[in-house]
């Protein structure tokens, strides 16, 4: 019997995480079930390029799929329409303004598809996280009203985009293109988009195997930032 016939692991009150090779075929890529979501296990989780993933009716669930959705910042597509939206619609647009906000928007925007997994506990653990400096947002306004923005996690040369919203045309695109701006300042290799879907596809993401995609994130997980570079600002 393989792993691939058996349950994904199940998680105590160890901060622990199995090897991401154990990961599961189907559903791809889930790897773990239960422990917490304290600010140490998400780190830990992070850094072995691992996320939480789950809803409201089950326990927590922690994915490493393969392939891997990327975008490195030297590929990010920018689209005549998009051009003409960063030169043209007004946006203000701020790193690290209203996290709470950007997270809770995320959250409401997902209720209108197919539920969200962004649930009240994973609301707490991050805002924590962003206290901490280890989780940041994008935050788009459009004559003072936030419209749009993203947020995740950074970590050595990655940030882990979690999730995006927008409220107005090309408010999350400019949001995403300005992170990329600013990431490309202080030599950031790559956003990783967790699973592929047509919107990021269109703005540049590809997929990688989950081993090329580890061997990176191991090189790059331990690179020092500068607590600086995450106050917030106008971009």
């Amino acid at each position: 019997m393989t792993h691939q016939d058996k349950l994904p692991f199940l998680l105590d009150d160890e901060i622990i995480f199995p090897d991401t090779e154990f990961a599961l075929e189907e559903p791809n890529g889930l790897l773990a079930v239960g422990g917490n979501l304290s600010k140490e296990r998400l780190m830990l989780a992070y850094q072995n390029g691992i996320f939480p993933w789950y809803s409201d009716r089950d326990p927590i669930l922690w994915w490493s799929p393969n392939p891997r959705a990327v975008l490195y910042l030297n590929e990010l597509k920018v689209s005549r329409s998009l051009a003409k939206s960063i030169r043209n619609r007004n946006f203000e647009v701020f790193l690290n303004k209203d996290f709470e906000e950007v997270m809770y928007q995320c959250a409401k925007s997902r209720e209108h598809q197919e539920g969200t997994w962004i649930t009240n506990e994973m609301q707490v653990a991050y805002l924590e996280l962003h206290h901490f400096g280890s989780a940041h947002s994008i935050s788009v306004y459009l004559d003072g009203e936030l419209v749009g923005g993203l947020y995740g996690i950074s970590q050595g040369k990655f940030f882990f985009g979690e999730s995006m919203f927008s409220k107005v045309s090309d408010a999350s695109k400019v949001a995403l293109y300005q992170l990329v701006q600013f990431l490309k300042k202080y030599e950031f290799l790559m956003i990783d988009c967790q699973v592929p879907n047509a919107h990021l596809t269109s703005l540049g993401s590809r997929n990688i195997l989950r081993s090329e995609f580890t061997e990176q994130l191991q090189k790059c997980v331990d690179y020092p930032q500068s607590k600086d570079m995450w106050q917030q600002q106008n971009l």
